[in-house]
This record gives C-alpha cells, sequence and structure tokens, in this order.
C-alpha cells in the first residue's frame, strides 16, 4: 500500500472552544466540522508552550522546549535539532512549507525541502524579553489593548495580505504535485496562516456571517480573585490601566469569529482541491492551531498563561485508515511527530529518531484503538513571568507550578471555566503533594532560570550590537520568474498542456 500524503492546516491563535466542530453554538466551521465528521477529533489536545515560537518549535522536533532552548518568542531554532519534517524526507516525501512557523535564526527550512513563503514576523533576536527587568512593558512589541480599539472591519490588512498570499501558494503547489508526473513520491505540505491571531480585523464578507448582538460575551470574573500571574498578564497587556469596553470586547470575538471562518474556508479549499484531483482518499489531512486565545475569559485577552483558552488546541485527523472517533484522552503538539512517523511508516520500515521523542504517538488512537496514556506537559519561560512555569494536566486534573506563585490545582472534569483551586483544599491535599513532586523531580527550575537569564543576556547583546548592519535572517523565497507561464524558450502550447489539470 502506497503511503498517503499529508496535508497539515495551522490556525493561530486558534481555541477549540470558539469553532463549531468543538460544540460553541456561534461560530461557524464548516470545513472544520466536515473533517470532524468523517475523522478523528482529539478533544483534549493542548500546546507545549502557549506562545507561537516555542510551541512550534516543540512542535517540529517532538522535544520539550526546556529540552531544546525554546524560552520565548526570540529563542533561536537550532539547526542542529531534527524535525518532523527531515523525518518524513527521510521517509520518502516530498516536504513543503508554506506560511508562518516563526522559525528564528539563520535556518529558515529546519528540513523542509522547499518553502514558498517568508515569516510575518521578525527571525532575529529582536522580541527577546527581559527577566532582569520582569515588571517592565517593551512598548514596541508586548501585546496590548490596541487589538480591542482596533477591532472590527477592513478591506485589507497585512495579515489578509499574509494569509491570502499563503492559500493562494498552498492550492497551487497542491495542484503542482499531481501535475508534475516526473515525481510519485507522496507529499507532506504544511499550510501555516496567521488568523485569527489579533488584531481582530476582519473583512465584510466574513464579519456579515455573524449578527453582531448575538455575540457571546466573556463569563463575569472576580478581578480581586485572580491568581498572581493573571494579574501580571493584565499588567503586561495594559488591561488593568487601558482597560475595555463592553463593546470593545464583543467587537474583537465578532472579529476572531469571523476570521476563524475565514481560515476555516482555506482548509475547505484545501479538501476541495483534494477531491478535484483524486487525491482526497489518499491524504491524511490534520486541522491544528499553535495555542489558543482567552478572548477576555478570566479577565484575560491572548495567551501566555495555561488556562484551557489559552493551552488548548483543535487537533482533528480526517483520512485513509481514521475512525470516525472523538479521543478524550489528554495529548498534545508533542505527540504530532510520532505520529507522523506512524503515518508514514505505513506497514513498512519506519524512521527512527536521531534522540528519543517526548511525545506519544497517536494513531492508535485516531485508527479506532485505545489509548493508555491520558497527560500533556506544558511549560512557560516567555515575557510576564520572572520564573519558569510548568503544567501538568493528567487524567481530570491540571496543575500549575512557578516558584514565585502559590499552586493552581483545577478539576477540568466538574470545573471547565477554571474557577475553583483546589491546591490548599484538604480533600485534595495529597494529589497536590504528589504534582509538587513530579514537578520537582520533572524540572530543575533554578537551572531553567539561569540558562533563560544567560539566554536573554546574549541575545540582547547581540541584537543590540547588529543594528544598522547585521545580515537579514528573514526568509526570502525564491522566485524563478525566467520559468514560470510562458517565456521565449517555451512553446506556449506545451506549456499549456503541460500546466493543465485535468489533461
Amino acid at each position: 500500500m502506497a503511503k498517503p500524503n499529508i496535508l497539515m492546516v495551522m490556525a493561530d491563535q486558534l481555541a477549540p472552544h470558539f469553532t463549531g466542530a468543538y460544540g460553541h453554538p456561534l461560530v461557524k466551521t464548516p470545513a472544520l466540522d466536515a473533517l470532524a465528521e468523517r475523522g478523528a477529533r482529539f478533544d483534549s489536545a493542548y500546546c507545549n508552550f502557549p506562545l507561537c515560537a516555542p510551541s512550534r518549535f516543540s512542535m517540529m522536533s517532538g522535544q520539550l522546549p526546556s529540552a531544546i532552548g525554546a524560552w520565548d518568542n526570540a529563542a533561536e531554532f537550532p539547526a542542529s535539532i531534527p524535525t518532523l519534517a527531515h523525518y518524513l524526507n527521510l521517509a520518502g516525501y516530498r516536504t513543503v512549507l508554506a506560511g508562518k512557523m516563526h522559525f528564528i535564526g539563520p535556518d529558515q527550512h529546519h528540513g523542509f525541502a522547499e518553502r514558498l513563503n517568508t515569516e510575518i514576523y521578525p527571525s532575529d533576536f529582536a522580541w527577546t524579553p527581559d527577566w532582569g527587568n520582569a515588571g517592565e512593558r517593551i512598548d514596541k512589541w508586548y501585546h496590548n489593548m490596541d487589538s480591542l480599539s482596533e477591532a472590527g472591519q477592513a478591506l485589507a490588512t497585512y495579515q489578509l495580505d499574509y494569509d491570502e498570499e499563503v492559500g493562494f501558494a498552498a492550492i497551487r503547489k497542491l495542484y503542482d504535485f499531481v501535475r508534475n508526473g516526473d515525481d510519485d513520491r507522496p507529499f507532506f505540505l504544511t499550510a501555516a496562516f496567521i488568523h485569527p491571531h489579533d488584531p481582530y480585523v476582519a473583512r465584510p464578507e466574513w464579519w456579515d456571517l455573524y449578527d453582531h448582538d448575538a455575540i457571546d460575551l466573556p463569563q463575569p470574573v472576580d478581578l480581586d480573585s485572580l491568581d498572581p500571574h493573571s494579574r501580571r498578564i493584565r499588567q503586561g497587556i495594559q488591561s488593568d490601566t487601558v482597560g475595555y469596553t463592553e463593546e470593545q470586547c464583543r467587537n474583537a470575538r465578532h472579529g476572531y469569529y469571523a476570521n476563524t471562518s475565514y481560515i476555516d474556508g482555506w482548509l475547505g479549499r484545501m479538501v476541495r482541491v483534494l477531491e478535484e484531483t483524486g487525491e482526497l482518499d489518499n491524504t491524511v489531512v490534520i486541522a491544528t492551531s499553535d495555542h489558543g486565545d482567552m478572548l477576555g475569559e478570566r479577565g484575560l485577552w491572548f495567551k501566555m498563561n495555561f488556562f484551557e483558552r489559552s493551552l488548548r488546541v483543535p487537533f482533528i485527523m480526517a483520512g485513509p485508515g481514521i475512525a470516525n472517533t472523538a479521543v478524550p484522552n489528554a495529548c498534545s503538539l508533542l505527540d504530532l511527530a510520532p505520529t507522523l512517523l506512524d503515518i508514514a511508516a505505513d506497514g513498512g520500515t519506519r524512521v527512527e529518531p536521531a534522540t528519543p521523542l517526548a511525545g506519544r504517538s497517536l494513531w492508535d488512537a485516531a485508527t479506532g484503538g485505545s489509548d493508555p496514556i491520558d497527560e500533556a506537559i506544558a511549560e512557560y519561560t516567555a515575557e510576564m513571568t520572572s520564573h519558569p512555569m510548568f503544567m501538568i494536566r493528567r487524567g481530570r486534573y491540571k496543575y500549575i507550578h512557578c516558584d514565585t506563585d502559590p499552586a493552581l490545582l483545577y478539576d477540568i472534569d466538574t470545573d471547565p471555566q477554571e474557577q475553583t483551586n483546589l491546591a490548599d483544599d484538604p480533600a485534595h491535599a495529597e494529589l497536590a503533594a504528589d504534582f509538587a513532586d513530579e514537578v520537582a523531580q520533572r524540572w530543575d527550575s533554578d537551572a531553567i532560570r539561569d540558562q533563560v537569564l544567560a539566554s536573554q543576556r546574549s541575545r540582547r547583546l547581540l541584537h543590540a550590537a547588529g543594528n544598522g548592519s547585521r545580515i537579514s535572517w528573514d526568509y526570502s523565497p525564491a522566485q524563478d520568474a525566467a520559468n514560470q507561464y510562458v517565456r521565449d524558450h517555451m512553446d506556449w502550447a506545451e506549456a499549456g498542456a503541460r500546466t493543465r489539470f485535468p489533461e
């Protein structure tokens, strides 16, 4: 049996709670719904770091962020670390990246044999936090309430420019895979978009899908009862000083819902191309995101915390061999690499990782079997804290630790909004103590903090020293204009026949 193609469509900052596929009563995601209706929906999938770059580095490498120095959005992703793209190259796949992967450093491929677009954010050390002055805002790139005050409609934005380019490039590549008869290898195409990431600005046709007055609002919260990290986030994003109105909140959520439908539209278009080209039945389609967005829940916005709407991600797979099932077990993006290795093996030789992967394969669960593990691990070492933060989700419980803060323990089954901290509840004292012991065994918090501080100092110095004369690491896609479309060394009739599909 031939190895299946793999198409992975990634949103940015999409929480599953705000999709129709995961039960939201308003948000329209027909393509995601259709994927879930014929495939496996993972109902407790998490990222391993609630911030863009570290989450993606962990996902790509199959390693925890602290194991590869993925400290924040300006931490270098070393070229020496094998990624799932490297492994799929070895398994005989054509590997292509369209869109954002937030690679930091001079290596802008990390195993992808072909890259179609540049990054949307800086690829250097510009966004390095400073734990030496952890209480100070870095106004140039910290999130703030502008994302809410500017929420609404527009005909064009830099984010729309980017995603239109990504979607066009990905769809043309899907056609190219079948128009190129000289290469019969299966493909692995990642199409990574920036929406529905803030600012929450949508085109009118997507905005108008929703009745503005019907947009739901966050549950009320007692701000005085917030944990210390939530208070740090509110200070960092200026929601405690600049603040926002109910109408701004509604606008932001309206724009987020609209842009979620926009990204769902691209997913639908790509699945339709697979149908048109006869490749759908031989393609595993995966839809996911790098992290979520609080959207005002618990008085918080964006990500950077371990609460469900920040840390959870959609994860849906459909394709050959995949069952129509809902998987309740906790899992994470760490599990993507081992899962893809199982897909790529397909009864043949499995590529063995250079070092053991930190995750587990979800292939048995996706194909209708059982998963004996119900666990996800996450870390956070970026802005708005001064010490490492750790999270363990096992079964129904989630435990959160930071050396500067009281412990947090939630029963996600009975308290999905995470309103009741059980860490000091006598009935859960033994469980909380066991989690605390496990954190101490898994992580050396002091050593990790020393590594983070040393890395920040080095990167901030390098960035300051390079201003004005540094060589850019930003990826510039090569465009072979001399061989595109019809040129003077081509027969126009032959070019037309070669690029037409079907013939």
